[in-house]
Formats: C-alpha cells, structure tokens, sequence
C-alpha cells in the first residue's frame, strides 16, 4: 500500500489552502470542517499539503533508510 498523508480531522480547520496546493485535486472538503482524500491513489505524496498546514493538521512522515539499516542489503551500494 503506497504511503498516505495523515489527516488530523480534529485539527482542519477547513481552510482549503492544502486543496488549493494540491497537484492532483485529490484534497476535498466535507461539512466545511474535515478534508478528506478522496482517490487516494492519486496522491504522488509531495507532501505540499502539509508544508502550507497552519495547523499542523496533515502530517506526511517518511522513514530514512540508510545501507546500513535496509532490510535489503543485496541493492544497497557498497560502502
């Protein structure tokens, strides 16, 4: 399953400003309070919603993998 922006509800204010930065129109809002992802399999996982967040309401974390922590040594560059 690809990765997914996460979406406080209790936080949006409903601004629209993450819809508005949204490249693939996938950012909606319902009852003027709460966005939701509407074809989540849309989302390129920019991570522009949560960096024009006021609130702190959209949260995209990441994992940094390094060779020497990736389950898959066999394609990590020699080092």
């Amino acid at each position: 399953m690809a990765r997914m922006p996460i979406i406080c509800h209790e936080q949006c204010t409903g601004c629209g400003v993450c819809i508005a930065v949204c490249a693939p129109h996938i950012l909606v809002l319902r009852n003027n309070i709460v966005s939701f992802i509407e074809e989540p399999q849309e989302c390129n996982y920019c991570a522009q919603c949560e960096a024009v967040c006021s609130t702190g309401a959209i949260l995209c974390p990441y994992e940094i993998v390094t060779a020497s922590t990736a389950k898959y040594t066999e394609h990590a560059p020699n080092l």
